[in-house]
């Protein structure tokens, strides 16, 4: 996001909307959505069979994976790239620059917000594999 930041926003706006057009394959659905579930039954599977320590990691790594990566991206992320794409790239350059300051910033945020919390997610399933 920072080099599309620094090329022509109407190149930034066009580069965004081709790449989330991409996007939805048949690679991403299970590594984003299917995450949490994996996680979850993870946990059960542990639970289940006595270990607790590991079961409360990876019910951890679930949650904050669900709420704080998945969660986010259908409510903020999403909507934001969907209203973009809605957008016929201006012609006028300031007029998207506009556009692109408006949405690169606040995508930038919380795709911060995500990344971290999936960062923090990946620990807790670090620490859920390290109790086996």
């Amino acid at each position: 996001m920072w080099g599309l930041d620094q090329t022509d926003p109407r190149v930034a706006i066009e580069a965004i909307q081709a790449m989330n057009a991409s996007v939805r394959n048949a690679v991403f659905f299970p590594a984003f959505f299917l995450t949490p579930g994996v996680l979850g039954l993870t946990a059960a599977a542990m639970r289940f069979n006595g270990r607790k320590s590991p079961a409360f990691w990876f019910a951890a790594a679930a949650l904050v994976y669900l709420t704080s990566g998945l969660f986010l991206t259908l409510t903020v992320n999403v909507p934001m790239n969907e209203a973009l794409a809605a957008i016929a790239v201006p012609k006028d350059i300031e007029t998207a620059r506009e556009i692109w300051q408006d949405y690169s910033g606040r995508w930038q945020f919380w795709n911060q917000v995500r990344t971290i919390a999936s960062g923090i997610a990946l620990a807790f399933a670090g620490f859920g594999l390290a109790r086996l």
